[in-house]
C-alpha cells in the first residue's frame, strides 16, 4: 500500500526542515575556519571519488567551469590539490587531492561526527530512540542515492 500525497507532502515538508536546520549547524564544525564548504565539496569529492577534471568537478557541483578554475586555484594554492596532465589528452588537466586535503576532510569529518554526537548526548535519547534515528538515516540515505 502506498503513502498517501497528503502523508508524503508532510514528511518531505519535516524532513526538508530537520535536514537544513542540522545540516547548517554541522556546516559550521569544520578543521579549517577558513574554508568554504563548496571548497570542502570538492575535497570530499576528490577523496571519495579520485582524480576528475575540472569539468567533472563542476558538473558535480553544479558550478561553472570558471567558478570551479577558481576555487582549484585556492586550494591549489594552499597545498590541497594538485593538477596532474591528463594521460590521454595532455590539453586536460586532472586535478587530485593531496595528503594535507585529505587530511582536513577526515578532521572535518571527524569533528561533525563529534558535535553531532554530542548533540545527541545533550537529548539523553533511548537506545530504541538512537537505533530509530539510524533506520531512519538508512531510509534518508536510500532517497539521495536513488
Amino acid at each position: 500500500m502506498s503513502a498517501s500525497d497528503e502523508s508524503l507532502q508532510l514528511t518531505a515538508t519535516d524532513l526538508r526542515m530537520a535536514t537544513f536546520r542540522l545540516a547548517r549547524r554541522l556546516r559550521c564544525v569544520r578543521a579549517v575556519d577558513a574554508m568554504s564548504d563548496a571548497q570542502l565539496a570538492v575535497l570530499a569529492t576528490l577523496r571519495m571519488h579520485g582524480r576528475r577534471t575540472i569539468t567533472a568537478l563542476a558538473e558535480r557541483e553544479r558550478v561553472t567551469a570558471p567558478s570551479m578554475t577558481n576555487m582549484i586555484n585556492g586550494l591549489e594554492e594552499q597545498g590541497l590539490v594538485v593538477r596532474t596532465p591528463d594521460d590521454e589528452d595532455r590539453r586536460r588537466v586532472q586535478v587530485d587531492i593531496t595528503d594535507a586535503g585529505v587530511a582536513i576532510v577526515a578532521q572535518t569529518i571527524q569533528r561533525r561526527d563529534e558535535a553531532l554526537a554530542e548533540m545527541l548526548g545533550e537529548l539523553d535519547f533511548t537506545e530504541q530512540e538512537l537505533a530509530t534515528l539510524r533506520e531512519a538515516s538508512a531510509l534518508m540515505r536510500k532517497v539521495v542515492d536513488r
